[in-house]
């Protein structure tokens, strides 16, 4: 029986190894912590702080006795502690200006999603708009309906009058026909037998 061989061997290609032990830190604890630094550290109040501090330490090992004087001129280990407090500074810095950036990244694709559906949305009110225009087009609308109304009532009061001036006229021209029908034809005299004579007969 083969003895099985561990997964965090070095000849393991598979399985990555490193000689740095882990520090168990969390990420967005220490984020929050590097924001709040530079947050700080950005202000009025530790700018004033500091030149406070840089003043007393002047002030501290040139006024006081030589025994007492813990950093001399040239104030050696105060350019190491302001070196060190740049060196750490820096990348607290820029550790919050990732976090921001990565914040600023999300925020934008979000408002372009956002922007894309609001885009999508409009479009397809649009298109509703335009059909629902369209329909109206087709339907009658209350205005027209009246503009039709009041025509043909124009219309049928037109037809009216024109029926009672045509139920006016008939029964006079009717009247007439008939009066002339019931007068007797007067007939024509007959001539004399005198005058029918000849000129002969009456030599």
């Amino acid at each position: 029986m083969t003895k099985p061989t561990s997964r965090n061997s070095l000849s393991d290609p598979y399985v990555k190894t490193s000689f740095v032990p882990r520090l168990g830190i969390n990420g967005d604890s220490f984020g929050r912590f590097s924001e709040s630094t530079a947050r700080y550290m950005g202000t009025s109040k530790f700018i004033l702080q500091m030149s406070v501090f840089v003043i007393a330490w002047f002030v501290w090992n040139i006024s006081v006795p030589t025994d007492l004087r813990f950093d001399p001129y040239p104030f050696q280990f105060m350019t190491l502690a302001l070196s060190l407090q740049a060196s750490y500074a820096a990348p607290l810095i820029l550790l919050a200006q990732n976090r921001q950036d990565h914040r600023d990244r999300i925020s934008m694709d979000e408002d372009r999603a956002r922007a894309a559906q609001t885009k999508a949305d409009t479009e397809y009110l649009a298109r509703e708009l335009a059909a629902l225009r369209m329909k109206v087009g087709d339907v009658t609308t209350r205005d027209y309906l009246r503009s039709e109304m009041d025509r043909l009532r124009g219309d049928l009061a037109e037809l009216t009058e024109a029926l009672r001036t045509a139920q006016v006229i008939a029964p006079a021209a009717d009247k007439g026909r008939s009066g002339d029908r019931s007068k007797p034809k007067k007939k024509r005299p007959a001539e004399s037998t005198s005058s029918r004579r000849t000129p002969t007969e009456g030599q």
